[in-house]
C-alpha cells in the first residue's frame, strides 16, 4: 500500500458493536456516532475535552436562538458553567431575558407546535415554537428587571458584563430563597464569576425595559466599546499567557461574531500581534452558500484573522439543531473532563484591558 493510500485510509475501521440499552451518552457518542454529522459531533466532543480545555485554555460559548426556555440553560450550560468549562459568554438578549423566569420560579410548559396561535392570544398564553407559557410571565420579569435596575448600583455607565453580573447577583438570591439553585444561567455566571455578554443589549426585553428606565431619567447607561475591549482583552491575555483560545458556538448571528471579532480588533484595529483562536467548535443548522454569518465556515474565518490557519484542521462544525447537540456534548465533556477551578474573569476585566491598551500602545 503506498504512503499516501495508508495515510488516507488510517481513520479508525467502522465496525460498530450492536446498541445495548445500558450505554451512558459518552459511550453512545465514541461508539456509534461514526459518520455524517454524527461523526461531526464526535469530534466536536473530542475536540472539547482534548483540546479546548487542557492547560487552562480559554473557552468563550456564544448563544443564539431560544435555548433558556427549553431548558437548555439549566440542564447544560449551568453544569458547565460550574464545572469551570465556560469562561465567558456572548449571548443574545433574549436568551438571558427567559433565563430569568426559572431563576424567578415562573412557569414554562411543553406544549404543541401546531397550537392555534390565535387562540393562544385569546387565552393570554406566549408560544416559543412548542414552549408555552402565560403572559403574566413576562410582566412579572419585566417587573422585577425595572426594580432592580432602578438600584443605586446600576445607576451609572457600565458594559454589559457588569449588567448581567449585577443582575445575576440579584437572581441568585431569589434562587437561594425559593430552593431553585441551579436554574438560572445568569446566577450560576455570577457565583462563579464569568462575564456574560450581549452583543445587541437593546435587542430584548431586557433592553426594552431599560429603555423604559431612561425615559424616566433612570437606569444604566451602556456602554457598547467597554465590551468590544473587555472581550477582546480576555482573549489577548490568555493568548499572552500562552493559553489558546477556543470558541464553541451555539447558532449563529450576532453573538458569534461577537465573538469571533475579539481577534480582527486585536490585529486589524489595535495593531497588535496575533494570529486568530485557536479552536473554533459550532453547532449550527446554516448554510455556508447563503451568504449568512450564521453558515460562516472557519476557514472563511481565517481570512479575516478570526481563526488561526495552522489550527485550522481542528476547526469542527455540527450541522444539527442545538436542542439535540448541546445536551449530547455536555453529557460528554462532563463524563470524560476533569472539573476546573473558575477563572473568575470577570473581577479582572479592567486589569485585563488596561494590559491590552499598554500593549496598543496607549
Amino acid at each position: 500500500m503506498s504512503g499516501d493510500r495508508r495515510e488516507l485510509l488510517g481513520g479508525e475501521p467502522i465496525r460498530p458493536g450492536p446498541v445495548r440499552g445500558t450505554e451512558t451518552a459518552a459511550e453512545l457518542v465514541d461508539s456509534c456516532f461514526l459518520a455524517y454529522n454524527a461523526g461531526r459531533l464526535r469530534e466536536a466532543c473530542r475536540l472539547f475535552v482534548e483540546k479546548i480545555l487542557p492547560r487552562g485554555g480559554l473557552s468563550g460559548v456564544s448563544l443564539s436562538g431560544a435555548l433558556t426556555p427549553a431548558g437548555l440553560g439549566a440542564s447544560c450550560l449551568v453544569p458547565l458553567v460550574e464545572a469551570g468549562f465556560v469562561d465567558w459568554i456572548v449571548s443574545t438578549g433574549a436568551n438571558l431575558y427567559h433565563d430569568l423566569h426559572l431563576g424567578l420560579g415562573l412557569s414554562l410548559h411543553r406544549g404543541s407546535p401546531f397550537v392555534d396561535d390565535r387562540r393562544l392570544k385569546e387565552s393570554g398564553v406566549v408560544r416559543i415554537y412548542d414552549v408555552l407559557f402565560p403572559y403574566e410571565v413576562l410582566l412579572d420579569t419585566d417587573r422585577f428587571v425595572r426594580e432592580v435596575l432602578a438600584a443605586p448600583e446600576f445607576q451609572r455607565d457600565m458594559g454589559t458584563a457588569e449588567l448581567h453580573h449585577l443582575l445575576g447577583g440579584y437572581v441568585a438570591r431569589r434562587e437561594e430563597a425559593l430552593g431553585t439553585t441551579g436554574s438560572s444561567l445568569l446566577a450560576a455566571a455570577h457565583r462563579a464569576g464569568v462575564p456574560v455578554f450581549a452583543s445587541a443589549p437593546g435587542d430584548s426585553s431586557i433592553g426594552m425595559n431599560l429603555a423604559a428606565l431612561r425615559l424616566r431619567g433612570t437606569g444604566p447607561r451602556i456602554d457598547v466599546a467597554r465590551d468590544v475591549n473587555e472581550t477582546a482583552a480576555l482573549v489577548w491575555a490568555a493568548k499572552q499567557d500562552g493559553r489558546t483560545s477556543g470558541v464553541i458556538l451555539l447558532g449563529g448571528g450576532s453573538p458569534k461574531n461577537f465573538v469571533l471579532q475579539t481577534e480582527p480588533h486585536l490585529q486589524e484595529v489595535l495593531g497588535l500581534a496575533e494570529a486568530g483562536h485557536d479552536y473554533f467548535l459550532q453547532i449550527t443548522d446554516a448554510r455556508p452558500d447563503t451568504g449568512g454569518l450564521s453558515g460562516a465556515t472557519p476557514s472563511e474565518a481565517v481570512s479575516w484573522g478570526k481563526v488561526d490557519p495552522a489550527r485550522l484542521p481542528d476547526a469542527v462544525v455540527v450541522y444539527l439543531d442545538a436542542s439535540v447537540a448541546l445536551p449530547l456534548l455536555t453529557a460528554y465533556v462532563l463524563a470524560q473532563a476533569a472539573p476546573r477551578p473558575p477563572k473568575g474573569l470577570y473581577h479582572r476585566r479592567e486589569e485585563l484591558v488596561e494590559r491590552m491598551a499598554r500593549a496598543a500602545g496607549r
